[in-house]
């Protein structure tokens, strides 16, 4: 064999090692630091289609869910079956600096509390304290991405993904498991609706769904409303012709209108006002405190 020849397959092989090499490598890393990234993609596929398949624009639900900010959140669902009601200080809201704050959004805003309170006969003073305890009257508004804590619970039925969420609750604070899956079931189909609600709301209001940030519960706005509620309940305060959850004047209507339809009306008498509060959140520690600030309020 001639030299010339020796030195081609020499040449060959060494291209081919390289070759193959940087091919294995390259699979390595993406194994190493991409598996993630590949779940990823798959995660909301069988989401995507079950919203195509309930009527959802195909190319704007894919669009939606190939944005690369949408990801499986199993970190802060999470939190959702570890949270305590009666472990929160609602007592803060009762401070002397709470109320006085309260005060002062009363006199900022008594146009159109003023209004409110007239045309759907509910206390200012309670439309206040609920805006008060849900968000400090707007000034912490929450900063998860809504779609994605509703399409993470939404995507639970799929009992890989719900042991994800399962794994990311610390050993100390995990549930019993009975009552987690219990709960996965029960959320997964109430993320599903209000996922829906939400992409409907945005596109009502011409917003992009993904912009839309509140609390790791998926509730959004001044009001803390979820989706479904923003869709039904919520209106026009400033009548500018749109139905916005993050401004004051419509946040205050929505308040409003969410009790007159669960019941308020002039003359309630406690207990009644116990139960129609109790429809905002299901909690008698958070309902207390309402009461207790609107009458400090008065």
């Amino acid at each position: 064999m001639k030299n010339s020849d020796l030195s081609t397959q020499c040449i060959l092989k060494i291209v081919v090692t390289v070759i193959i090499s940087f091919f294995v490598n390259f699979c390595y890393a993406q194994q190493a630091a991409g598996p993630d990234n590949t779940e990823q993609a798959n995660e909301f596929d069988s989401l995507t289609l079950r919203l195509i398949q309930d009527g959802f624009d195909p190319e704007k639900t894919k669009s939606l869910f190939a944005n690369k900010t949408v990801i499986f959140d199993p970190g802060g669902v999470s939190l959702f079956f570890i949270h305590s009601e009666s472990s929160l200080d609602y007592d803060q809201f009762s401070s002397r600096k709470s109320i006085a704050n309260a005060q002062k959004y009363m006199v900022t805003h008594k146009e159109s509390l003023d209004k409110a309170q007239e045309e759907f006969s509910v206390d200012k003073t309670i439309i206040t304290a609920i805006l008060l305890v849900e968000t400090r009257l707007g000034a912490y508004l929450g900063k998860r991405t809504v779609i994605n804590t509703l399409s993470t619970m939404a995507a639970l039925t799929n009992k890989s993904l719900a042991e994800r969420v399962w794994r990311a609750i610390a050993n100390s604070k995990k549930p019993d498991r009975a009552n987690f899956d219990k709960k996965v079931d029960q959320k997964s189909r109430w993320g599903y609706d209000e996922l829906k609600a939400l992409i409907r709301y945005a596109n009502r209001e011409g917003l992009d769904p993904v912009s839309i940030r509140g609390s790791y519960a998926g509730a959004m706005g001044i009001p803390q409303f979820t989706p479904s509620n923003a869709l039904k309940l919520a209106r026009d305060g400033n009548k500018d012709g749109r139905v916005d959850v993050f401004d004051h004047d419509d946040a205050i209507f929505s308040v409003a209108n969410y009790l007159k339809h669960h019941g308020w009306k002039s003359g309630l008498g406690r207990q009644r006002q116990h139960e129609v509060l109790f429809q905002y959140n299901h909690s008698n520690y958070y309902v207390d405190a309402l009461l207790k600030i609107s009458d400090k309020l008065k």
